[in-house]
């Protein structure tokens, strides 16, 4: 039996992902699902670039404005959701199209992956973590080492979360991480995913970033920052951790200026979008779609739709 075919589109901050996918939804006749690990915290709009309503031209947003900026979002809880979206949209005879820069959900929804949400435990990460400081970064590592050889092959002594989390999964399931990756990847996907990357020259996505900000800026970013420092959200959450609020903070607090701020949000974010183009530049399985090759986001999104109809 055929698979349901999946639309997916991908590629780094500010390239056109919103612009596109909505074109591409109305030539497919979808809904579009959000693959933005920030865009589903409430509140926190104008830094994270959500869609206003006139953006999307009435097209259906699925997974944006989900979650209070103080509660926790992982990549399995999205997987799940993201799911739970697919099947009711396909239900309805329409398209499902993910789109979104995070290349951690779009790997968690698209690919076999080990990972559920039974094989986590705060309490015994917590308590790896105090480890760790007790006995050092290397020790753990032998440690990681005697019970899940080739996870600690993969790894970095000095990347810890990554073998706190490996050994939790160990604690907690009772089989290394690396056998279940091995199971993962034996299960079959429920759906055929079809990935499309936007991809533009560097000096035009620079610039383009550029001016995002200084569009926020003028939209009211630093009083959306302060508003949530106000309601009590501190600087140490993993949300307000976000590229485009940890850089406004020092200027609230006047430890800089706001020109200052603004260099740094805006170094940071060119930094962000080459790690998002490195990362799905890995990814063989995406067809790029270069800007510079047409005039308009319709002619992007025909080229799209007849790519997807045929794959």
């Amino acid at each position: 039996m055929t698979k349901p075919k999946i639309a997916v589109l991908v590629g780094p901050t500010a390239c056109g992902k919103t612009d596109t996918a909505v074109e591409l939804a109305k030539k497919l006749d979808g809904e579009i699902i959000s693959a933005d690990s920030m865009q589903i915290y409430r509140q926190m709009t104008i830094g994270t670039a959500k869609p206003t309503q006139g953006e999307m031209q009435g097209i259906p947003h699925h997974l944006i404005d989900c979650v209070d900026p103080d509660e926790e979002y992982s990549v399995a809880r999205f997987k799940e959701e993201a799911l739970r979206r697919i099947e009711d949209i396909l239900f309805r005879g329409r398209q499902p199209i993910v789109a979104g820069g995070t290349g951690l959900y779009i790997n968690g929804l698209t690919m076999p992956w080990g990972f559920r949400e039974k094989d986590t435990d705060e309490k015994v990460r917590e308590r790896l973590a105090r480890e760790v400081e007790e006995m050092g970064r290397e020790a753990f590592y032998e440690r990681l080492k005697a019970v899940d050889p080739v996870t600690a092959a993969a790894l970095h002594p000095n990347n810890v979360k990554r073998m706190i989390r490996a050994y939790e999964i160990y604690e907690v399931t009772g089989k290394p991480k690396s056998c279940l990756d091995m199971e993962a990847a034996k299960e079959e996907l429920p759906y055929d995913y079809v990935l499309m990357g936007i991809s533009m020259e560097r000096p035009l996505l620079y610039e383009r970033i550029n001016r995002r900000i200084d569009l926020m800026v003028r939209d009211g970013l630093i009083d959306e920052v302060k508003s949530l420092l106000d309601q009590g959200y501190t600087e140490e959450l993993l949300s307000m951790k976000a590229i485009g609020y940890k850089e406004i903070f020092p200027y609230l607090k006047g430890e800089m200026s706001l020109e200052e701020a603004l260099h740094i949000l805006k170094r940071d974010t060119r930094h962000f979008a080459k790690r998002q183009l490195t990362w799905f530049r890995k990814d063989q399985r995406i067809r790029w779609f270069e800007v510079e090759n047409y005039d308009t986001r319709v002619d992007m999104a025909e080229d799209m739709s007849v790519y997807f109809s045929v794959h």
